[in-house]
């Protein structure tokens, strides 16, 4: 059976393991990023990764699969775009750098579109024909799936939703999940470490009203922005990911009244949403994906 070593690269932690050509995650470990180190650091730890691995296997590794946060040329497998949150990543050549010295091929792919084929391939919009696919975290990255494959754009910079205008401001700074936090925070005067978004639904699901009303804005201003994108796009499935989106029984609710709210019924009765299937293993499963939709 044919073993690929498959990194997901994020702001926090570096999940990686092995996984069978039937998609069948053989093994699974995660480290920190150390994300304020930069991009060379971060290129050093992936090569670490893939020795320790190919030692620990002993057998034939037949790709090495990467997803990560930043911008991605995928054709030369290098990151040409990054926020500051990972200092000179930009110019990262994750392909080039690992094919010289292992001689096994390599493919880099961004972190949200890594999700979107994972939940396209296996997951929450398996069949679909068009998908939108969001993360929210502590921004908000987007994804479109037409028939299987990744829209990237010209320039491979189709679906940068976060960016996208709202009001004097934009839709992840008004719709993030790290948005949640600092507003509840603000609202009760106290430090923003005492707050989580598990704390936050908690209290909220125990009738804490600023709780609640945090809650009901952020569901607002995604219902916005996820209308606005069905618009251009026409999706026939939106398909909600990151860490969050674990309070579906809470959210649906809310994220699809804002929708009705915004969308016209003639789009809104035709646009389902649903919720990621795979969490935490789409970055690994969707860099896998990449790999075979490119060999």
């Amino acid at each position: 059976m044919k073993k690929y070593i498959c990194i997901d690269i994020g702001g926090t932690a570096i999940k990686y393991g092995l996984i069978g050509e039937n998609a069948e995650i053989i093994l699974k470990e995660s480290m920190k990023t150390e994300a304020e180190k930069g991009g060379p650091e971060i290129l050093k730890k992936t090569i670490g990764i893939v020795e320790d691995l190919m030692h620990r296997t002993q057998e034939t590794i037949s790709g090495i699969c990467i997803s990560t946060a930043g911008m991605v040329d995928t054709e030369k497998g290098s990151i040409f775009y990054s926020a500051p949150l990972i200092p000179n990543y930009a110019g990262t050549q994750f392909k080039k750098t690992l094919e010289e010295k292992f001689h096994i091929p390599c493919e880099v792919e961004n972190d949200v579109n890594c999700a979107g084929l994972a939940e396209c391939r296996s997951g929450a919009a398996k069949g679909s024909s068009s998908a939108l696919v969001l993360t929210i975290g502590t921004g908000i990255g987007g994804c479109i799936v037409l028939d299987g494959k990744v829209f990237h754009g010209f320039s491979n910079s189709a679906c940068e939703v976060g960016y996208m205008h709202m009001g004097n401001s934009d839709f992840q700074t008004l719709g993030a999940a790290s948005i949640l936090t600092k507003k509840v925070a603000e609202w009760k005067g106290e430090p923003r470490e005492k707050w989580n978004g598990y704390r936050i639904f908690e209290a909220a699901k125990k009738g804490d009203k600023i709780c609640l009303l945090a809650i009901d804005e952020m569901a607002d201003v995604l219902g916005k922005g996820i209308a606005n994108i069905c618009y251009v796009i026409n999706p026939e499935i939106v398909v909600l990911g990151g860490g969050i989106m674990a309070q579906e029984a809470f959210l649906r609710e809310r994220i699809e009244g804002a929708l009705k709210k915004y969308l016209v019924s003639s789009i809104e009765e035709h646009t389902t949403i649903t919720f990621a299937k795979h969490q935490n293993d789409a970055g690994m499963l969707g860099a896998f994906y990449h790999f075979c939709n490119s060999h």
